[in-house]
């Protein structure tokens, strides 16, 4: 049951990434559809903006950047599992510093809302459970107990 739990939380953690980023590209629909937050690039830049002490636009497409890279890759990583102890902590680290830029810049609600903070702990503990069965990590691991175990012989 373990193994599941610790699947469905990064398949959970790295689709909501990668949901984010497809909003901020339009794949939710446009702005103002209900199933997007804000529907395009430059809505979600005007957002970082406003979530970073309402630096420049280009400031803020610089971070938007950022965020979206990083936010490509954890979500991928996680969801195939791998070096997931590292992103695991770097994704709650980002959803964390994400929450707390909502709490302070709009609302604590936005963030409760939101369920950045869980997110971000979720993430803080899965960075410290062991490898589960069903991720690139345990078969590496599993790959290379079996070649030490053949060089040995």
């Amino acid at each position: 049951m373990k193994n599941i739990i610790l699947l469905l939380l990064r398949f959970a953690l790295g689709i909501g990434f990668l949901s984010a980023v497809a909003d901020r590209l339009g794949f939710w629909g446009s702005p103002g559809d209900p199933a997007a937050a804000w529907g395009n690039w430059e809505n979600f830049i005007q957002y970082t903006g406003k979530l970073n002490f309402d630096v420049s636009a280009a400031f803020a497409n610089g971070l938007g950047i950022i965020a979206t890279a990083l936010e490509i890759a954890f979500g991928i990583l996680l969801i195939i599992g791998y070096k997931i102890k590292y992103i695991a902590l770097y994704s709650g680290i980002l959803l964390l510093i994400f929450g707390l830029e909502m709490s302070i810049n709009t609302h604590l609600k936005s963030a409760l809302d939101a369920s950045v903070f869980a997110a971000s702990f979720g993430a803080l503990l899965l960075s410290i459970q062991p490898t589960g069965k069903w991720s690139v990590d345990y078969l590496l691991q599993k790959n290379k107990i079996k070649t030490s175990f053949s060089k040995d012989s």
